[in-house]
């Protein structure tokens, strides 16, 4: 395997390095603290073409590889979580959606204005009594003439506050289980569809994250994808993807996260001297620059095994786990190394600690990670 990476993928690095450092780590801390999204970084990304990574040129994208978009996500997520999450949810979980499965009408009509970000995109697949279990959804979808009918509600829909158009799965037959689910588009403004309130979350607090509701919402046939019963296998394979993305992102904080420990270890001092010449913190320093090379290639890989064309789904699972886990390890370790100081909210530390946590829960736990892991190797 060829571990260097492309002139074109050098230059999404360095180029979203810069927009990160320059728009959206000024911006970070002042998000977190007023518990608001960045919508005008989310236009200047989407002007940038970040939010039609995946997206073909045909339809205004860049037709970027899977690669790619993990390094422009690990270097979004260094600067800013939140930000870099409303990023993932657009390319991996609404325009992989319809890369895949809309019709040519579905996908002229949404990919160009998703691309440029005219359009933000939310993904609606759980709900209250329904997360990790997702064949047990309450939303139904009734046929009725040409129109759908949909009863039911979804919650921690991230840019749910903000966002122009939803894919949203529904129960059409509920006799059929997981294979009874369905997938639909849905633009804001349909009449019986509203957004609840907002989560006042512990992390990536710069997103917005609401319940939303269908009450008699009447949307037509020709706004379902693919057909009836494939709703489940459209969340399923949409799921594998985005969680290269969320291990990209858990990546970045952790990469953060480590950063902040280096450069506060070479300048506080205790008993005489900087602390980084003690061996107890060049040792958590070493720990966590290993642990995060060895995610970083787990990341690599399962992107590039999508660029390939080969199965990528357990390999996805192992660095959304791997990352995942990380993520909450190296900031612990950065926020002990910082002391006190790493537990009030003037250190970035503090706000990396709280934002690595959601990479172990959203787009499937951990523990499901580790049901699909298992899967692959018991058949």
């Amino acid at each position: 395997m060829d571990f260097s990476l492309t002139p074109e993928q050098e230059l999404f690095r360095k180029s979203a390095r810069e927009f990160a450092q320059q728009e959206l780590e000024p911006m970070a801390a002042i998000l977190d603290k007023e518990h608001r999204p960045a919508i005008e970084n989310l236009k200047k990304l989407g002007a940038l073409g970040y939010l039609g990574m995946s997206i073909s040129e045909e339809y205004g994208g860049i037709g970027a590889d899977a690669l790619s978009y993990a390094i422009v996500m690990e270097e979004l997520s260094r600067a800013c979580a939140s930000t870099s999450t409303s990023v993932s949810v657009q390319n991996s979980l609404v325009n992989d959606v319809f890369n895949k499965f809309a019709n040519d009408e579905q996908k002229q009509t949404y990919l160009p204005k998703l691309a440029t970000g005219e359009f933000i995109g939310a993904f609606a697949l759980s709900e209250p009594e329904s997360g990790s279990d997702a064949s047990a959804m309450k939303t139904t979808a009734t046929l009725d003439g040409n129109e759908y009918i949909i009863k039911g509600s979804k919650m921690w829909i991230t840019n749910a506050g903000f966002a122009d158009v939803f894919i949203v799965t529904a129960t059409t037959d509920a006799a059929a289980k997981h294979k009874g689910v369905s997938a639909f588009i849905v633009e804001k403004d349909t009449p019986g569809f509203t957004i609840g309130k907002e989560e006042d979350k512990l992390g990536i607090r710069g997103t917005s994250t609401c319940e939303i509701h269908f009450d008699n919402c009447r949307i037509p046939v020709s706004n379902r994808l693919s057909d009836e019963g494939m709703g489940f296998k459209i969340a399923m394979v949409t799921l594998n993807g985005g969680r290269i993305g969320i291990a990209a992102q858990a990546l970045g904080i952790a990469q953060a996260a480590m950063d902040e420990a280096v450069k506060y270890s070479q300048e506080r001092e205790a008993f005489g001297q900087k602390i980084s010449n003690f061996q107890s913190i060049q040792f958590k320093l070493a720990d966590m620059k290993a642990q995060i090379e060895g995610a970083r290639l787990l990341v690599y890989k399962s992107a590039w095994k999508k660029d390939v064309g080969q199965d990528y789904s357990t390999d996805s699972a192992i660095a959304k786990l791997v990352a995942g886990e990380l993520a909450s390890q190296v900031a612990d370790q950065a926020l002990q190394i910082h002391g006190g100081y790493g537990y009030i909210r003037d250190y970035k530390v503090e706000r990396l600690y709280r934002d690595a946590r959601i990479t172990r829960i959203y787009e499937g736990t951990s523990e499901i990670q580790k049901l699909v892991i298992s899967r692959s190797m018991l058949g």
